[in-house]
């Protein structure tokens, strides 16, 4: 008993101190971006105008958006929210390369081969994700919803703050919806998916992609909807070809 105990608070003591070894990476990384203001908001505000690279490869009309400050504090709120999404963003291969290391010596080795690869597609497939929406969909979102007018009466006046949370709640969002390919191929390992099946199914997992589409980009941008909806679409069939065909 006392020796299953010891063992039990040896295993606390590694994740207590894998833990403070990833938040302590964390913090640095987001104190380094508070610490480079211009040129994190450079890069976060940068989808609002026509000069983003995404808008000057479309041709698109010139526009800009502005954006206001209306609380006290809500400009260096916003600031050490960002810098601290940004500082989690940077520091997330080391912190799952911690969380790793905790888990694997209790896995067999094939276990620690496949968890090896499923963790490492699942990150780079939510990177992917992040980058998608902030270059094409997030961009699209902001030019349509930002430039939207009932009247010519009715001026939009964008908050700093909607700005920000709407970046990286999508951003969020796009990253988790990416990790279908992986999900897919993992339920197909257990046997509840097929290649068969997910075939059978596809018109009804096309509607439901054009819903899901539609909850990300509340717009009736038809443009903006396809433009989200194809990317989910090109998921799906990726993961018909990661499954089992029965």
């Amino acid at each position: 008993m006392s020796s299953q105990k010891a063992t039990f608070w040896e295993h606390l003591d590694v994740l207590r101190w894998t833990i403070i070894r990833s938040l302590i990476v964390v913090v640095a990384f987001a104190i380094v971006a508070f610490c480079l203001k211009d040129w994190l908001f450079t890069v976060v505000l940068a989808p609002r105008t026509s000069d983003f690279i995404t808008f000057r490869l479309m041709g698109s009309e010139p526009f800009s958006i502005s954006l206001m400050n209306t609380g006290l504090t809500e400009q260096f709120m916003t600031h050490m929210r960002t810098a601290a999404y940004a500082g989690l963003l940077c520091a997330s291969p080391y912190v799952l390369y911690q969380l790793f290391r905790f888990v694997s010596p209790g896995l067999y080795q094939n276990e620690r081969r496949a968890a090896y690869r499923i963790v490492g597609s699942a990150y780079v497939m939510f990177l992917l994700g992040t980058l998608v929406c902030y270059f094409i969909i997030f961009p699209l979102t902001v030019r349509f919803l930002g430039t939207y007018q009932v009247s010519e009466d009715v001026k939009n006046m964008l908050t700093l703050q909607s700005y920000i949370d709407t970046l990286i709640s999508m951003c969020l969002v796009i990253g988790v919806v990416f990790e279908l390919p992986v999900v897919s191929a993992i339920l197909g390992r257990m046997g509840l998916v097929s290649g068969g099946l997910m075939r059978r199914y596809r018109r009804h997992a096309i509607v439901a992609i054009l819903v899901v589409a539609a909850i990300i980009t509340p717009t009736t941008d038809v443009f903006t909807l396809l433009v989200v909806s194809l990317p989910i679409w090109l998921l799906y069939e990726v993961s018909i070809l990661l499954v089992p065909r029965k």
